[in-house]
């Protein structure tokens, strides 16, 4: 062997280095800047959708009234809060929404949707990992159950979600009452879903009404708006006889469709020009400090949309596309594809745009959809409300595109044809009613009673079925997928019979929400609709006859499971990983084979 006085320094310098940076790359990843690209942090398991997290807190009862009578202004303050056992101190809490925070102002209840802000007034405290959540208080929801299947829809097909469950809270040790915990879409989100070096995030929004800081950054931004003069949510023309509401109810009583999201704004994310002032309502919304270089960026994705190139490189299309079929089954108006052009996030990385869903409460119909066949047979060719759909174009240039036209109906005919499949659908809402029901009937603030709650399940399984009925007989072409073939071939539409809509709840309505004792007692809805002794209807109209859908009761095909577990989009390393793990493994190979080599030989 070869004699070398200095080898043996040499290979034990290489063999601690590889040694230190494999010890590094193992115990503590992120020194290197390694992260997995979807990883699961430790909050993740808060979020079971098929448990009840426990909300307690604990409040200065003079601080917690004032909140509530100034719930408006939406300003924060402390409180202890127990999560699931666990007590966290001086943790912020405020009243959170705009419309939904609007109506429950103008009513006489206290049932408000809150924000938790852990490290609000402590710096660094979070929830394990989490600084902050929010809990939706699922107004104009009779079904308790279209914000939570809406985001397990949307993680079931792939797009990234927030984490979700139902929560039971109470105030001072007093029950207050079942609401939705939803993971907020900061810092902990992105990271979980794009990881380390994640990119930007907005929420353009041009329809706030009441309370703006939940879609900007969280100090320095405007004066909330106060609620809009003149919207009137009362239902003063309501048809006790077919139980739906007049097309465009729920709008101001001057203006068009679409009340006060109408008129050209930044938020409908058509090119304006390539000055990044003229997109206040995206940049004023930056969820992340933002630079020049991230406005030109977004402002030139905006120009190459528009103009309708290099889309694969200016839209992320494939998720673009997947979150637009699950909006437009799910019949989701108070959103991008009405006049409202709110209720989603903008997500940039490199150059590429997608959007994130938020606020799902009046999916399933529950907003501007008119009567219950306009509903169920919503065009998925033309699929906007109030609007062009020239008006829209990150969906129109995707759809102009016969390719990305194709793959948007092959996601829509998964929705209908396997997630929405009548018997998995109805054995999912059948577990939650079971997971949720008891919860309900002594829920002490809800906007419905617990009657009004059975008869609202019966009704969202009928729309569901019917509606996928009608995306899976548009796609085939024996139904009108466009609104002026509707109009020409009515005759074609799937038959909604007994459907009511209302029944599962529309935009204001719940106002009987507060500190009842409303439990079993007949409401003036119920006494208008004569159905307060009755069994829950059956109803469907000719449900499960078209296209060989299975009736209720059948066996189903798969539909995805619940929670967690479908919404990771990628659990294994990213290629900086494999790099780091190359280099490490080297480093030890090349010790070990010059301490072969050089020996040095026993004297």
């Amino acid at each position: 062997m070869i004699e070398n006085k200095k080898i043996t320094v040499v290979v034990a310098a290489l063999t601690l280095a590889a040694c230190l940076f494999t010890g590094v790359f193992t115990f503590w990843p992120q020194a290197l800047g390694v992260v997995q690209s979807s990883s699961r942090p430790e909050y993740f398991s808060l979020f079971d959708p098929l448990s009840i997290m426990t909300v307690d807190i604990t409040a200065d009862e003079g601080e917690w009234a004032e909140m509530l009578e100034s719930a408006i202004d939406e300003q924060y303050i402390s409180c202890d809060v127990s999560v699931n056992g666990e007590r966290y101190f001086s943790v912020g809490i405020r009243p959170k929404g705009n419309s939904s925070l609007s109506t429950v102002y103008s009513s006489d209840s206290d049932r408000y949707s809150f924000k938790l802000e852990f490290d609000h007034y402590q710096d660094g405290q979070t929830c394990q990992g989490l600084d902050k959540f929010v809990l939706n208080n699922i107004q104009a929801d009779a079904t308790y159950l279209k914000e939570y299947l809406s985001y397990d829809l949307l993680s079931q097909m792939g797009v990234p979600a927030p984490l979700y469950c139902f929560a039971w809270i109470t105030v001072n040790g007093e029950p207050w009452g079942l609401y939705l915990a939803v993971e907020a879409l900061e810092e902990s989100f992105a990271q979980r879903n794009f990881g380390v070096s994640y990119g930007q995030l907005y929420k353009p929004d041009s329809a706030e009404m009441g309370g703006g800081k939940d879609g900007g950054p969280a100090e320095g931004g405007a004066e909330p708006p106060q609620p809009m003069e003149g919207l009137d949510f009362r239902r003063d023309e309501f048809d006790a006889s077919q139980g739906e509401l007049p097309q465009g109810e729920f709008q101001p009583r001057q203006g068009g469709f679409g009340g006060p999201g109408g008129g050209s704004s930044a938020a409908d994310l058509q090119y304006i020009d390539g000055d990044p002032d003229s997109y206040s309502e995206i940049f004023d919304s930056a969820v992340f400090a933002i630079t020049e270089s991230d406005k030109l960026r977004l402002v030139e994705s905006l120009r190459k949309l528009n103009a309708g190139e290099d889309l694969e490189n200016a839209v992320d299309v494939d998720k673009v596309l997947r979150y637009f079929a699950c909006n437009v089954a799910m019949v989701n108006l108070d959103s991008y594809l009405s006049s409202m052009k709110h209720n989603y996030y903008l997500y940039e990385e490199n150059g590429k745009l997608s959007m994130l869903p938020w606020d799902y409460n009046l999916s399933f119909a529950g907003f501007q959809s008119g009567s219950a066949s306009q509903a169920v047979n919503y065009p998925v060719d033309t699929a906007v409300s109030g609007v062009e759909l020239e008006e829209r174009p990150i969906l129109n240039k995707l759809l102009e595109n016969e390719t990305y036209l194709a793959k948007y109906h092959e996601y829509l005919a998964e929705i209908a044809g396997t997630c929405w499949n009548d018997a998995a659908f109805e054995q999912k809402v059948r577990q939650l009613d079971q997971l949720i029901g008891s919860y309900v009937a002594q829920d002490p603030t809800a906007f419905y009673t617990y009657d009004e709650y059975q008869v609202a399940l019966e009704a969202l399984l009928d729309f569901v079925s019917l509606r996928s009925q009608s995306i899976l007989g548009q796609l085939y072409g024996q139904i009108p997928s466009t609104e002026e073939g509707q109009k020409q071939n009515p005759e074609a539409l799937v038959d909604p019979g007994e459907l009511q809509l209302s029944l599962t709840g529309q935009q204001g309505g719940g106002h009987e929400g507060g500190f009842g004792d409303a439990r079993g007692e007949r409401s003036e809805r119920q006494i208008l609709r004569g159905e307060a002794d009755q069994a829950p209807p059956e109803g469907g109209g000719g449900r499960g006859e078209a296209f060989n859908r299975p009736e209720r009761g059948e066996e189903a095909a798969p539909a995805g499971a619940f929670g967690p577990a479908d919404r990771s989009l990628s659990s294994g390393p990213d290629r900086q990983t494999w790099i780091l793990l190359a280099v490490s493994v080297l480093s030890l190979v090349s010790a070990l084979l010059l301490a072969s080599r050089f020996r040095r030989r026993k004297i």
